[in-house]
């Protein structure tokens, strides 16, 4: 079992939110920033098939192109691009350097159906030389000055591939590479295998980032001794416990930590609600709220309550009033 060494002394870089579809959208990603010790955002992906898009997709998945590519709360926000296309990658890109995006992150990683069976995410991973072809055609593409990363699994279907991709996005010209410590086939099941990404990290020259299970600062800095990476992508540790990257920068420097109650995250969990009630179809709000609650059961206790009220609950105004009415009254008017 691994244990976590205390006098590892690995220079603090980076914490970057990672890229979750239906999850970390706009709306989650200024709350997060706005929490604090996030230096980093990637975007959900802008899916790529047929043509290069036009203007207002590129601005609905990542409305910061028109805050000079970053959050309210001033971070910076990497535009991800997804499909096998690398012409059409590579005119994507150009389109959204012109919008505004500060950097392209290409996605070999996403291990959805839906998007494997279209020829995108972690399946390209079968074909390392596509793989270079799209960084390469990105590279290409855009202004030197522009970043292009790109985040990658361990594998489809196994790790036999994995440094022959790492290699192909190395040598096609990226500034990064972000490694979620799985294959498509191990899914979200722990444990990360953060011991590969130790061995990318040692066999490319451009900078790694580590990925997966990535719970507690612990985690984190276990994360980081095993894999040798400074910096860390975190995705599901962040929806579960807002607080996360901030308790980690406090950590770094030997702060005072003070860790958020459930009584400090229900007013996000408000805000959440009422900035996606304007943005979505009223019929998905319900579901991005329960959605968000299950996440947030793994570190308090009193999201599995609030869940277990609201979960036949469909419209806003109700779910609303359900989640006002666990907080205290002098709290109420301070996020009414």
């Amino acid at each position: 079992m691994r244990s976590f060494n205390q006098q590892v002394s690995l220079k603090p870089v980076n914490i970057i939110l990672a890229p979750m579809e239906g999850v970390v959208d706009f709306t989650m990603r200024d709350l997060l920033t706005r929490v604090g010790g996030i230096d980093r955002c990637v975007t959900e992906f802008v899916r790529v098939s047929d043509r290069v898009l036009p203007a207002r997709v590129f601005r609905r998945i990542c409305p910061e192109l028109l805050n000079g590519g970053k959050t309210p709360a001033g971070v910076p926000v990497v535009l991800q691009l997804l499909g096998s296309d690398p012409a059409l990658l590579a005119g994507n890109a150009r389109k959204a350097v012109k919008l505004g995006a500060p950097a392209i992150d290409l996605n070999f990683g996403c291990p959805a159906k839906t998007v494997n069976r279209s020829r995108g995410g972690a399946v390209l991973l079968d074909e390392p030389e596509l793989v270079h072809a799209i960084v390469s055609a990105v590279r290409q593409a855009v202004p030197a000055d522009i970043p292009v990363t790109a985040k990658m699994r361990l594998g489809n279907k196994d790790k036999s591939l994995a440094l022959e991709n790492a290699h192909a996005i190395n040598s096609a010209g990226a500034t990064s590479l972000a490694v979620h410590a799985r294959t498509k086939i191990e899914g979200y099941r722990p444990p990360a295998h953060w011991e590969w990404i130790a061995r990318i990290r040692e066999a490319i020259s451009i900078p790694v980032v580590a990925n997966g299970e990535v719970w507690t600062i612990d985690d984190y800095h276990l994360c980081r001794e095993v894999s040798g990476c400074a910096d860390v992508m975190i995705g599901r540790g962040l929806i579960a416990k807002p607080d996360l990257a901030s308790l980690i920068s406090q950590h770094r420097v030997g702060g005072d930590l003070q860790p958020y109650n459930w009584l400090a995250v229900v007013p996000l969990v408000i805000q959440y609600l009422n900035q996606i009630e304007q943005d979505i179809a009223p019929r998905y709000v319900h579901g991005r709220i329960k959605q968000w609650l299950q996440q947030l059961q793994r570190e308090y206790p009193e999201a599995a309550v609030l869940f277990h009220t609201i979960k036949t609950l469909r419209q806003p105004a109700e779910i609303r009033q359900a989640i006002m009415a666990t907080l205290p009254l002098a709290d109420v008017s301070a996020v009414a």
